[in-house]
């Protein structure tokens, strides 16, 4: 094994869990990142990830090292987010 230093100064995780028979979920499969749009490829890596739970909330998502939880986000709170993360 291999220790390295983290190659991005941000992380956020995106619930993109899906559910069957059109039951809501937070999945958008529609939509793609915004970050390397903003400049901030390199530096921030935006990664899909399973349910976060709180679905009674969503769509949610969670940025480290902040340790940062969004819930409720609409595609407009996009520009909001980016700045928050360094764009």
């Amino acid at each position: 094994m291999e220790t390295k230093p983290v190659p991005y100064r941000k992380f956020v995780c995106v619930c993109t869990n899906t559910r069957p028979e059109g039951r809501a979920a937070c999945a958008d499969p529609g939509r793609d990142g915004g970050a390397a749009k903003a400049g901030l490829k390199g530096q921030v890596r935006v990664t899909r990830s399973g349910c976060l739970g709180l679905r009674e909330h969503g769509p949610n998502l969670l940025v480290y090292p902040e340790g940062e939880w969004r819930s409720g986000v609409k595609p407009s709170d996009e520009p909001e987010i980016l700045k928050g993360l360094g764009a």
